[in-house]
């Protein structure tokens, strides 16, 4: 975990150039993708996921290093050949677990939070979950288990199979020709975050898009039908946590409400979007019939409030790369603590976006949480070795938020 908060050191800041340059270039152009609430979320769901999983909050089920000891055929010598054949390996284990996450209800909870933003760029590719509460993704590497591809070649290869699926997430790329099959490209991933019924569950390759052709779920992007994006059960929200559990609620309400008992058990494995019958007649769900006519989701928001969220926003930036740095010299118990103050951040300014009446409620409740850290440490963690009045500042922010929340909130 160490070394990985030290490429997201470098990743971070490299992520949020190329945000900035796309931003840029669609102001210039006449083509903004961005708006700033949905922006807001889309990267602080980028922390979340960060905070996820470098606290490891996955319990693995089953782990690719069990897997390699007990089912390799054989050994390969570490070559270049290993590496492509890691990495070709790794891209058809994404293609397998994601049209998973596609095709059952379970799965879906997973995903849901990456397909929840209505604008398509490169900001809503940071929506990664925090809901994959068990690891099992490594069941679909069992062929580089079996062809003996080593545990240390799947740790390197993955981050960078990971952030070379960052770049196909813009709507400023148009068709790249020949390139259309080989790899997958803005045009191909625009369909797939499209909630068009041509789109549906289409295009669901990582780097190579031969898988899709190969198994029948490829889509090309048609002229005369736009991409419309987010999800069928539109999200409603900005709180990127309540989006990662908001499907797992529902399906939780379904179980509980449904009079035939095996539909209690049945539901968590049957197709996305399925429900039993008895629930769905007495407890029905709107979802977006004509992509076309929807209005996406958004509140009018004072200046002042605007102002207040991305400062809030920017803090906590800081602070997860104050967490990064020192992730390596904090106990156990400084981690857990920092890590909890900053999902409740997160949960706290989010919920102010989407003018909750209880906004100020959960930033009193972060304020007294933080407070009570500062009171039991002394300091606020080791952030005074960078910033020599960053516990005092900590202290007066945490003492302000809940009034300015309440006060910007109440004007709404």
């Amino acid at each position: 975990m160490e070394a990985y908060a030290q490429v997201l050191l470098i990743a971070i800041p490299v992520f949020f150039v190329l945000i900035i340059i796309e931003a840029l270039y669609g102001y210039v152009k006449g083509e903004q993708t961005y708006n700033a609430m949905d922006t807001i979320s889309s990267l602080s769901s980028g922390i979340t996921n960060t905070l996820f999983e470098i606290m490891g909050l996955t319990l693995v089920v089953i782990s690719y290093s069990w897997l390699v000891d007990h089912l390799a055929l054989m050994t390969i010598e570490n070559t270049i050949l290993i590496y492509i054949l890691c990495f070709i390996t790794l891209d058809f284990a994404g293609y397998c677990n994601h049209r998973l996450q596609h095709s059952v209800n379970f799965f879906w909870n997973i995903h849901i939070i990456h397909h929840s933003s209505e604008e398509f760029n490169l900001a809503c590719a940071l929506r990664q979950t925090i809901s994959n509460l068990f690891g099992v993704g490594a069941i679909f590497l069992v062929p580089a288990a079996l062809i003996g591809i080593p545990a240390e070649v799947i740790a390197v290869v993955a981050p960078l199979h990971l952030f070379l699926q960052f770049w196909y997430h813009t709507r400023h790329i148009g068709k790249l020709g020949f390139l259309e099959y080989i790899i997958i490209t803005p045009s191909q991933h625009r369909v797939h975050h499209a909630i068009n019924d041509i789109y549906l569950d289409k295009n669901m390759g990582q780097i190579f898009s031969f898988w899709d052709r190969i198994f029948g779920t490829f889509q090309e992007e048609l002229e005369a039908e736009p991409p419309v994006y987010g999800v069928k059960r539109a999200v409603r929200t900005w709180n990127p946590i309540t989006i990662n559990y908001q499907h797992l609620s529902l399906l939780f309400q379904d179980a509980w409400r449904t009079d035939n008992i095996i539909d209690k058990f049945r539901i968590w494995w049957m197709p996305t979007g399925w429900r039993p019958a008895d629930v769905a007649i007495q407890y029905p769900i709107s979802y977006i019939e004509d992509p076309h006519e929807y209005t996406k989701y958004g509140h009018p928001m004072s200046k002042a409030l605007l102002y207040w969220t991305w400062f809030q926003f920017l803090l906590t930036n800081a602070l997860v790369v104050d967490f990064l740095i020192h992730f390596a010299e904090m106990g156990w118990r400084q981690v857990l603590l920092y890590g909890c103050f900053l999902f409740t951040q997160v949960y706290a300014y989010s919920t102010a976006m989407d003018h909750d009446r209880r906004a100020p409620i959960f930033e009193l409740i972060k304020s007294v949480f933080g407070i009570s850290i500062l009171w039991q440490i002394g300091t606020w963690f080791l952030i005074d070795q960078a910033f020599a009045a960053g516990s005092y500042f900590m202290l007066g922010y945490l003492i302000i938020s809940p009034l300015a929340v309440y006060l910007l909130t109440d004007k709404e």
